[in-house]
């Protein structure tokens, strides 16, 4: 009896913490899908905006001024990384194409709709045959680009089957290299590594021969 009436408070103490723990991992993760569901997760990250300018024939010269006035007071805006230009193989068709990058997405969204910005487009639209496009790029669709060329990113459902591809095929390589190389290593250490490994794998090498490889179907218009 004695020992049942010690033991009851205990279990309920004990109940209590494990309920309130719970309560506040349940909220943590709430506060945390919130986030990623109102987009707040995306403005830490770096982010990069492709902007298409199509001059007009014989204005080159005023774009090339232009660029150069609209690039130096970007630089201002906190956040700015710089910027590089394509400049058109083809002067029967002088599409310009601007890759500005941010360190995260809520500083590039102010330089967009700033008023300095707007004054400089206002002051673009008669060198430009049509008007500008603008791509922002932050996730997947940064594996899928073909050099020089500026287009809208394939359906996500065509990204995720090839980059799938892309992890079946360098799955194989980081066990054979690296497990016999970090079989005395932590585990931790060997995640570490081997994830590395397979990130640059899949950046560098496989992932722009499988765009490559499949850039008539992930772009049927080229």
């Amino acid at each position: 009896m004695m020992r049942d009436r010690f033991l009851a408070p205990s279990k309920k103490i004990r109940l209590g913490t494990t309920c309130s723990e719970s309560k506040n991992h349940l909220l943590k993760l709430r506060s945390m899908l919130e986030s990623i569901a109102n987009g707040s997760d995306a403005d830490t990250h770096q982010v990069t905006a492709i902007i298409s300018h199509t001059v007009r024939s014989g204005r080159e010269q005023g774009y090339e001024e232009w660029l150069h006035g609209i690039a130096t007071d970007a630089h201002k805006f906190q956040g700015h990384l710089g910027v590089s230009v394509i400049r058109p193989w083809d002067h029967a068709h002088p599409e310009y194409v601007a890759i500005v990058k941010f360190d995260q997405y809520s500083n590039l969204k102010i330089w967009m709709e700033s008023d300095i910005r707007k004054e400089w487009i206002g002051r673009l639209q008669p060198l430009l045959e049509k008007p500008e496009d603008v791509q922002t790029l932050t996730g997947l669709e940064t594996w899928f680009t073909l050099s020089n060329k500026l287009m809208v990113p394939p359906p996500r459902y065509k990204m995720v089957l090839v980059t799938w591809l892309g992890v079946f095929l360098m799955l194989p390589i980081p066990n054979r290299l690296l497990v016999p190389l970090l079989s005395e290593f932590p585990i931790l250490l060997k995640q570490l590594v081997s994830t590395g490994f397979s990130v640059v794998l899949l950046t560098y090498f496989i992932m722009p021969h499988l765009t490559q490889l499949f850039r008539k179907w992930l772009y049927p218009v080229l």
